[in-house]
């Protein structure tokens, strides 16, 4: 069994653009506790079976990130991709949460192992890479300074402890959309020091940085404001941002109880996770 957790941009910032199109991006990102789970086991094909709360969502793909990444290995280390996939999912899909990558980035690791296969670390990175941006962090599964398009990730200094409440109005948010929508000048990226304080001198790091797709996101979809707009005045909030390129948010708190009570309140159609930040 292996746990494919929620991306968390804690801040992103786009620094530039790559002759081919491709933006240029400075983000920390680390993980939540809330996951998908996925299980491999042999088998005579490729199948992938999906069931959790969010399965009807991706129910109707044609070709699922999952089996994409499963027949990228098996050509890499030329054997046929012999393997049942039982993939239940519970992290909402087109929502800035990396779901799909997470998803990718697990069955590689446990393909690898189900396959036996001898492929260098470096390489398996490589390879993750071309199934998409978010792929490699997923893969290193820990808080990571990224930069390049998301395939240059350096350790992140340790997390101060918090909770972390995770809410999406309701809606999904294809990421090209809102890259297309994006306006203004690029950031210029920042020093980051060897460690942070306390939660204050990290919270005072992230509002410094921003996500700089917020103003694109909420042009596509305004009810982002409204989630923006509650999260930061609920009770014990330390900072309220949205994740990736959307439509989640969240915000960070000192305890699991202000996380939950914050949850209780907020209007019965948005979906909400109220858990852990994990590091690594």
């Amino acid at each position: 069994m292996r746990l494919a957790r929620a991306k968390v941009n804690l801040w992103l910032n786009i620094v530039g653009r790559r002759a081919d199109g491709y933006h240029l991006l400075d983000s920390l990102v680390a993980f939540s506790d809330l996951a998908d789970v996925l299980e491999v086991g042999p088998a005579d094909g490729l199948s992938l079976a999906l069931e959790g709360p969010r399965a009807a969502e991706i129910a109707g793909e044609a070709d699922n990130l999952v089996l994409r990444a499963a027949r990228l290995l098996a050509d890499r280390a030329g054997v046929s991709p012999r393997a049942a996939i039982r993939l239940a999912k519970h992290i909402p899909v087109a929502a800035g949460l990396g779901g799909g990558s997470a998803d990718a980035a697990a069955a590689l690791h446990a393909l690898v192992e189900l396959w036996r296969v001898a492929i260098p670390v470096g390489e398996l990175f490589d390879l993750s890479a071309t199934l998409g941006a978010d792929v490699p962090m997923c893969l290193a599964g820990q808080a990571a300074l990224v930069s390049g398009v998301g395939e240059v990730l350096r350790p992140a200094p340790p997390l101060p402890t918090c909770t972390i409440l995770l809410v999406n109005p309701g809606m999904p948010l294809a990421t090209p959309e809102v890259f297309a929508a994006r306006r203004g000048a690029f950031s210029a990226a920042r020093p980051v020091p060897a460690a942070w304080p306390d939660l204050g001198g990290f919270v005072a790091a992230l509002a410094a940085r921003g996500n700089d797709l917020t103003e694109a996101a909420i042009s596509l979809r305004p009810a982002i404001a409204e989630v923006l707009g509650v999260l930061r005045q609920s009770k014990g909030a330390r900072y309220a941002a949205m994740s990736g390129s959307g439509a989640t948010c969240f915000a960070l708190y000192d305890s699991a109880d202000a996380a939950h009570s914050a949850s209780s309140r907020l209007p019965v159609g948005w979906w909400r996770h109220a858990g852990r930040l994990i590091s690594g």
